[in-house]
């Protein structure tokens, strides 16, 4: 019996149908060939036996789905406010225009306009950080574990780093400080227990081989009961005392206090600048509400050493977050301009009864099928663990659809809604949906609904 592979198309073959010829053009040519040739694998695959949707529904649908960008928008309703895996903190609007103005001529990247000369990109936001922290100096990098890094290797490398053990953190997508720590060349020391650490346990530690006391706030869970840490001020003090330097990772780099809202716990980058530490390190996409980035701030001499480190060019942040940075920078001059414009700060600080009004316009553009009901949504991104803040949820309710298809359809959608389970039901928290997102995600809801 002949094979019925042998009776498929060639390449060539398919390739003179005109209604795929008719795809070159609005497509590369090279793209049309490896769409047909995935087509006819899968035919092979399957026995032989041609697409259902025919030969060039499945050359256009294998080129669709080639063509179309991994990088694209989507509707966050999962209530989780910096949600690492959608970006974390969105752009205020000064910001993105800033990236806007960057990205469409020249710019000031490396130049200095006075002089005449090149100059560096290092003076970008330095006066900024340094009017509002309180530092002596400051540098950007391009994400907060590179400033550990760099931090480390300027002031630690060949020599001791103490820490305690209580503070040896994991960060995102399974990197560890210790990891961090040993490819900056520094060697740890760990000091205290997980629960326990105090000062007599830095000061046993301490070398002549000892060049950092590094502090790193545990931003991503916590630590209760029986347990002790020690102050940085203390920290800064010690090294002081035994010709080392001081660093602090504090983290989620949050410049203003949100304890009037219910948000405590997360020190703020003046306070850590103020506790007399030679380095501050913290980022600038979560609780500062701008572009992925590293921040260092703090003693003259010591932003001086990781400016001159070879890392430093390692580490360095593109002109696009430089833009976006300087402009979110400059908003928190008026901490409650600051608090309206970057998103992330209002929505962490949005009286729960907007949230509400917001459900409710939501909920009507749903229809019979969606409900009301109270919820909590979360900080996310490290940030404040444990905290929620009081919310109201969309609770999306189907006959013919099970939880998880429901939601699958949701993501589906264009734009992608990503909605959250919860006991069991799928919701859409509006906290995290702007206002301008409420008709889209309503339509995108009914339509996964009724398909």
């Amino acid at each position: 019996m002949t094979d019925p592979r042998r009776r498929l198309p060639s390449v060539d073959t398919l390739l003179v149908r005109p209604e795929i010829a008719a795809l070159v053009g609005p497509h590369p040519r090279s793209l049309v060939v490896r769409a047909v040739r995935d087509a006819l694998d899968q035919a092979r695959g399957a026995g032989g036996a041609e697409p259902d949707e025919g030969w060039s529904g499945a050359v256009a649908g294998r080129l669709a789905r080639a063509a179309a960008p991994s990088f694209v928008p989507v509707i966050n309703a999962t209530g989780v406010v910096l949600h690492t895996n959608l970006g974390r903190a969105t752009l205020a609007g000064p910001a993105i225009e800033a990236m806007c103005r960057a990205a469409e001529g020249y710019s000031t990247l490396e130049y200095d306009i006075g002089r005449g000369a090149r100059g560096s990109r290092h003076r970008h936001c330095r006066d900024l950080l340094v009017e509002l922290t309180g530092a002596e100096d400051a540098i950007v990098v391009n994400n907060a574990a590179g400033g550990v890094l760099l931090a480390l290797a300027a002031l630690a490398r060949d020599g001791e780093a103490i820490v305690s053990r209580g503070e040896l953190v994991e960060i995102g997508g399974s990197f560890r400080i210790p990891d961090v720590m040993a490819r900056s060349g520094a060697r740890l020391v760990e000091v205290g227990t997980t629960n326990r650490t105090h000062l007599k346990d830095y000061e046993q530690a301490l070398t002549h081989q000892t060049r950092v006391l590094l502090k790193v706030h545990r931003s991503n869970f916590q630590v209760s009961g029986f347990t002790a840490e020690v102050d940085a001020a203390e920290i800064a003090q010690l090294a002081r005392a035994g010709g080392a330097a001081s660093v602090y990772d504090v983290g989620s780099g949050l410049l203003i206090d949100l304890a009037a809202w219910g948000l405590a716990g997360e020190p703020t980058v003046p306070a850590a600048v103020a506790s007399g530490v030679d380095l501050v390190v913290c980022s600038g996409d979560k609780l500062l509400g701008g572009p992925q980035a590293g921040i260092l701030v703090g003693h003259a001499a010591a932003i001086a050493a990781c400016r001159q480190d070879p890392l430093a060019r390692a580490v360095r942040s593109d002109k696009f977050t430089l833009a976006a940075l300087e402009a979110t920078l400059a908003l928190y001059r008026d901490p409650e301009r600051a608090r309206r414009e970057i998103p992330v700060l209002r929505m962490l600080t949005e009286d729960v009864d907007s949230v509400r009004r917001r459900g409710e316009a939501l909920r009507e553009g749903v229809g019979g099928e969606a409900s009301l009901i109270e919820g909590e949504s979360e900080v996310g991104g490290g940030s404040f663990p444990g905290t929620t803040l009081k919310t109201w949820l969309v609770s999306l309710t189907s006959d013919h659809l099970k939880v998880d298809l429901l939601a699958a359809r949701l993501r589906a959608g264009d734009p992608p809604l990503i909605p959250r389970i919860h006991e069991a039901r799928v919701v859409l928290d509006p906290r995290t949906i702007f206002p301008d997102q409420v008709s889209a995600a309503a339509h995108a809801a009914r339509a996964a609904l009724d398909g």
